[in-house]
């Protein structure tokens, strides 16, 4: 994670307008959101949100103070990224060409990624970890101009060991 970034874990009522009311939130205070992820939880009637901004101590007291006024909001919490698993996924569209498909096959598996569509002039990759860890691949590809189009997905949050949010 980058310098004065966080996590914040979210758990949320499950029906509509409730993420506009999040983010809307983020907005109307002049503060970014650098990874947001929304999925239903165990109990289909919550939600939780991972989200990642950043900002001084004041910002991040401040957005939680507002979150927990949000009257759909059930539960905010700050995230250790020490006591944390990370993991974003990377979706990436690469041009190729017979000379540089083996490099391409090789960074793949240095990468522990996956070759999901294949032919004769692009490849499509998926590669799930850390966000250093797809920002190293996307650099790679970079780096060689392979780059036709991508998707990155927000990060997804979990505390290690029987602690939940």
């Amino acid at each position: 994670m980058q310098k004065e970034q966080f996590i914040l874990g979210v758990i949320v009522s499950n029906h509509f307008g409730v993420l506009t009311r999040v983010s809307g939130l983020f907005s109307r205070r002049g503060y970014n959101i650098d990874s947001l992820n929304v999925s239903e939880t165990e109990n289909p009637e919550y939600s939780r949100m991972t989200i990642i901004a950043r900002g001084d101590d004041y910002v991040k007291n401040q957005i939680v103070k507002q979150l927990r006024k949000l009257h759909d909001v059930k539960k905010v919490e700050f995230m250790d990224p020490d006591r944390t698993v990370l993991r974003e996924h990377l979706l990436i569209k690469l041009r190729v060409t017979p000379a540089t498909r083996p490099e391409i096959t090789e960074a793949v598996n240095v990468f522990r990624g996956k070759v999901v569509d294949f032919n004769a002039d692009s490849m499509i990759i998926e590669i799930t970890g850390e966000p250093s860890k797809l920002s190293a691949f996307i650099e790679f590809a970079k780096q060689n101009d392979m780059i036709i189009e991508m998707c990155r997905a927000g990060a997804l949050a979990v505390n290690r060991g029987l602690q939940n949010l």
